[in-house]
C-alpha cells in the first residue's frame, strides 16, 4: 500500500488515474479520490472538496482501503460439506465458553475453516439458496425467515434487499444495524417531531453560538466532522460535552460534564428545570410550535440541581452553568452519540435531548438543531429505503392499510400486514424454534449482536442459512451457502450521509474472481424464485425507490451528480435542503415526552462490581471485518485494551499492559489493560472490534421497550488480575 504524497514527481503517478468516490467508513460521507493503475490496485487516497469533507479525511478514510484486495476476499460461491453438519463454528475463535476466551488472531484462520466448505458455482449456489428458502417457507410459513440487510452497501441494495424479503419471502422480518445503533434515537424523533433525520448539517456549527456533544466522541467515531466542531470552537462556539467516559473533543470543549452511566435522563431533566426556573426557554416558540410543555415542566420539576447532583454525580453549580450557557444562547445544536442511544432507556434519552431543543426554541433556524450522529456510511440511507421491520421505504408504516395498498400496487404481491422482528428479536426467535432461515447481507451478528454465546447457540439452531460477505466472517461459519460479494470501491449507487446528503460512490476496481454486485445477487435470486425482477442498472432501481419514498422525490442518479443533493429537494434543480422545519413540522407541533430516569438491568453488586461501557475506537470499525484487514490500520491498532482507572487498578494490583479478566454474568474476556483517567473510578471502556476479546461476550441482550435497541453501555463486570493467559 502506497500513501499520498503531494509532491511525488508526475513519473512517479504515472499511469495512475484519479477515481472521484466516497469513503467506505462512518456516516460522515467524506467525498475522496483513488488512485488507481491500470491494474486496479488502489496507490492511495485523498480527500476531495465535499460538502460534509472538504477535501479532509481522517486515517480510516486515508489509509484503510486495502482490504478490498486481502488475500482472504471470497471469489466464488461456497457451500458447506455434509461433513461439516450439524451445524456450527469451525475455528477456535468461535468455539469459546463462558470460561473465556483463547487468545486467538484478529481475523478468521481460513486454514481451519475452508475444508469445511466447497466451491460451487452460482448456478448451483443460487439454486441452492432458493430450494432452502423455499423450504423453510414451505414448512414454517414466510415469518419463519429473517434477513439482516447491511448499512454498509448501497440506497439500491437496501431497498432491493427489503423488496426482497417483503415480497419473495413474504416477511416484514427484516432489519440492519440502525436497531444496534441509533433506532431509539430514530424512534424518539418520528415522535417528537415526524421525522427520524437530522434537521440541520454538521457544518453548520460555525454559525452556533453553543454546541451540545451527547454521549458521542467524534474525534474517535466521526473525526472529519469533529474537525469541523474544534474549528467551531476556535472561532468562539461554546462546545458542552456530557459523557460517561472523556471524549478527545473535552480538550475544545468550554465545559465537560462526567455523569454517571445511566444517569442522562436525570441531568438533562435538570438543566431543563433550570432553564423553565430561570425563564430562560423560548416561551413563543413553545406556545406556537409545541405541545405537552405542561407535562415537561410537571416532570422536570421533581428533578432540581440537588437531585440531578445525586443522581448524574455533576455538581448542582455545574448544571445550572450548563443550563444558562444553553438557555441564553441565541443558536444551539444538539449532537449525539451511541452513548445516549445505546441503552434500555436510549429512546428516553433521545427525548430529553430533544426536549431541550423544543424548549429553547433551537430547531428550524441556522446554527440550530438536532443531529443523532449515524456511524455507518449509509445508515440513514439503508432505514430510509425501509430495512426496518415496522417501516416500507420512506418510514411509511406497515400496519396502515392505506400504506400497504399503495406499496402492493407498487410492487404487485400482497403483503403481510404486522411488523417484522427486530436483530435481537430474531435471534430470541431462533432459539424459541420460531426463526428457521436467516439471509445475513454483510453483517456479523456474532460479534456485532449482544450475548455472543446466546447468539451463537441461535445461528447454531437455524435450518437454512446464507451470508453474503467480502470474507469468511465468524457468523459466516455457521453458513449452509456463502456468497462473495461486492467491496464499496467495487459498487456504483448513492449513498446518504448523516447530513441526509444523498451521493453517488463510482466502482474504482471490479470485484475478484467471481464475485458479483451485491444488488445483481438480489436480482438473480429473486428471478430464481420466480420474481420478474429486470432492473438493467442502478438508475433503475433508484427511481423505483423514489417512487416508494415520497421523501427522496426529485432526486435521480443524474441530478445528484459527483457532489451530490440533500433531501428533501423541493425541485430536480435544486441543491436540496440543509436546514428543515424553520415554519412547522411533519406531525405540525414538535411534542414534549417527558421521561422518568430509568434503572439498567444489569448493575453491579459484590460479584460485578464495575460497569462495563463497549464502543469503537479511532482506527477501527465495527466488528473489524475491514479494518482488521487493512495493514495500516492493523499496525497502528493490532490489539484490544480495556481502559481501566489509575485508582481502581492500583487495588486491583494491576500495572500498565498487564492482562485482566473481565467477567460478567454471560462470559469472560482476557485483555490487557489501558490505564487511564477518562474513565472514572468503577467504570471501564472495551472496543467492541476485537474477536479476541470480544466485548459483546459481556454484554447483556436487554431492550429498550420502544427502539428494541440492546443495552451495549452499562454491563456488571468483575476484573481479577492474570498472571498467565489462557
Amino acid at each position: 500500500m502506497k500513501s499520498f504524497n503531494p509532491s511525488e514527481s508526475a513519473a512517479a503517478l504515472a499511469g495512475i488515474t484519479e477515481v472521484p468516490t466516497l469513503c467506505p467508513y462512518c456516516g460522515v460521507g467524506c467525498a475522496l479520490s483513488y488512485g488507481v493503475d491500470a491494474d486496479g490496485t488502489i496507490h492511495y487516497a485523498r480527500g476531495r472538496d465535499g460538502a460534509s469533507n472538504a477535501e479532509r479525511l481522517c486515517v480510516k478514510g486515508r489509509y484503510g482501503f486495502d482490504y478490498a484486495a486481502h488475500p482472504q476476499r471470497l471469489t466464488k460461491p461456497l457451500i458447506r460439506r455434509e461433513s461439516a453438519y450439524p451445524r456450527g463454528p469451525l475455528s477456535q475463535f468461535s468455539q469459546i465458553d463462558s470460561s473465556g476466551p483463547r487468545k486467538a488472531g484478529g481475523i478468521v484462520d481460513y486454514t481451519e475453516v475452508m475444508p469445511h466448505f466447497r466451491e460451487a458455482s452460482w448456478e448451483e449456489a443460487l439454486e441452492r439458496i432458493a430450494e432452502g428458502f423455499t423450504r423453510v417457507r414451505t414448512n414454517g410459513g414466510p415469518h419463519a425467515m429473517a434477513g439482516f440487510g447491511s448499512a454498509k452497501g448501497s440506497n439500491e441494495e437496501a431497498y432491493l434487499f427489503q423488496k426482497f424479503m417483503r415480497t419473495v419471502i413474504g416477511t416484514n422480518n427484516v432489519d440492519h444495524c440502525t436497531r444496534l445503533c441509533h433506532a431509539s434515537s430514530v424512534y424518539a424523533l418520528i415522535e417528537g417531531i415526524g421525522s427520524g433525520a437530522v434537521t440541520n448539517v454538521v457544518r453548520d456549527i460555525e454559525n452556533a453560538e453553543v454546541a451540545i456533544l451527547a454521549g458521542c466522541n467524534p474525534t474517535a467515531n466521526h473525526p472529519v466532522a469533529a474537525s469541523f466542531m474544534k474549528q467551531a470552537a476556535a472561532a468562539g462556539t461554546d462546545l458542552l460535552a456530557v459523557n460517561v467516559r472523556r471524549p478527545g473533543i473535552a480538550d475544545y470543549c468550554s465545559q465537560y460534564c462526567q455523569i454517571k452511566p445511566g444517569s442522562d435522563v436525570a441531568f438533562y431533566n435538570a438543566v431543563m428545570h433550570v432553564i423553565i426556573a430561570e425563564d430562560l426557554h423560548d416561551k413563543a416558540f413553545i406556545e406556537t410550535r409545541t405541545e405537552g410543555f405542561a407535562e415537561l415542566k410537571a416532570m422536570v420539576e421533581e428533578y432540581p440541581p440537588a437531585v440531578g447532583e445525586r443522581l448524574s454525580g455533576v455538581p448542582a453549580e455545574e448544571i445550572i452553568a450548563f443550563a444558562r450557557q444553553l438557555g441564553q444562547a441565541r443558536s444551539a445544536m444538539i449532537f449525539w452519540g451511541m452513548g445516549i442511544s445505546q441503552h434500555v432507556f436510549g429512546t428516553d434519552n433521545a427525548r430529553c435531548l430533544i426536549a431541550l431543543a423544543l424548549l429553547t426554541g433551537n430547531i428550524g433556524r441556522p446554527g440550530t438543531g438536532l443531529h443523532p450522529l449515524r456511524g455507518q456510511n449509509n445508515v440513514q440511507g439503508a432505514s430510509d429505503a425501509g430495512l426496518i421491520p415496522m417501516y416500507y421505504p420512506g418510514y411509511q408504516s406497515v400496519a396502515d392499510a392505506e400504506v400497504r395498498k399503495r406499496f402492493e400496487s407498487l410492487w404487485g404481491v400482497d403483503l403481510p400486514d404486522t411488523p417484522g422482528l427486530t436483530t435481537a428479536e430474531i435471534t430470541h426467535a431462533a432459539l424459541e424454534g420460531d426463526i428457521r432461515g436467516l439471509y445475513c447481507m454483510g453483517e456479523n451478528p456474532f460479534l456485532s449482536d449482544p450475548d455472543i454465546n446466546r447468539v451463537r447457540e441461535a445461528l447454531a439452531s437455524l435450518d437454512f442459512l446464507v451470508v453474503q460477505d467480502l470474507f469468511i466472517t465468524e457468523t459466516a461459519e455457521f453458513a449452509d451457502v456463502i456468497l462473495p460479494a461486492s467491496a464499496f470501491m467495487e459498487k456504483c449507487g448513492t449513498f446518504t450521509n448523516t447530513d441526509r446528503r444523498v451521493q453517488k460512490s463510482q466502482p474504482v476496481r471490479q470485484p475478484p474472481g467471481e464475485a458479483r454486485q451485491d444488488w445483481h445477487i438480489l436480482r438473480d435470486l429473486a428471478q430464481r424464485m420466480g420474481h420478474d425482477w429486470n432492473y438493467p442498472d442502478e438508475s433503475a432501481v433508484f427511481d423505483e425507490f423514489v417512487k416508494a419514498a415520497p421523501l427522496y422525490a426529485n432526486l435521480s442518479h443524474t441530478n445528484i451528480g459527483e457532489t451530490g443533493r440533500w433531501y428533501p429537494c423541493p425541485h430536480p434543480d435544486s441543491q436540496g435542503e440543509r436546514l428543515l422545519f424553520a415554519d412547522t413540522f411533519p406531525i405540525g407541533r414538535g411534542r414534549f415526552v417527558p421521561a422518568q430516569l430509568g434503572t439498567a438491568p444489569d448493575l453491579p453488586d459484590n460479584d460485578y462490581p464495575f460497569i462495563l461501557n463497549t464502543g469503537r475506537q479511532l482506527e477501527h470499525w465495527h466488528t473489524g471485518v475491514m479494518t482488521r484487514r487493512s495493514r495500516a490500520l492493523d499496525a497502528i491498532a493490532p490489539k484490544a485494551r480495556v481502559e481501566l482507572h489509575p485508582d481502581d487498578a492500583r487495588k486491583l494490583g494491576v500495572a500498565n499492559e498487564e492482562w485482566v479478566e473481565l467477567a460478567s454474568r454471560r462470559g469472560s474476556v482476557q485483555v490487557q489493560a489501558l490505564l487511564t483517567r477518562d474513565v472514572a473510578p468503577g467504570t471501564l471502556f472495551l472496543p467492541m472490534h476485537f474477536r479476541e476479546a470480544a466485548a459483546n461476550l459481556l454484554t447483556s441482550p436487554a431492550l429498550d421497550p420502544f427502539g428494541k435497541i440492546p443495552e451495549f453501555k452499562i454491563c456488571a463486570v468483575a476484573v481479577n488480575a492474570l498472571s498467565e493467559v489462557s
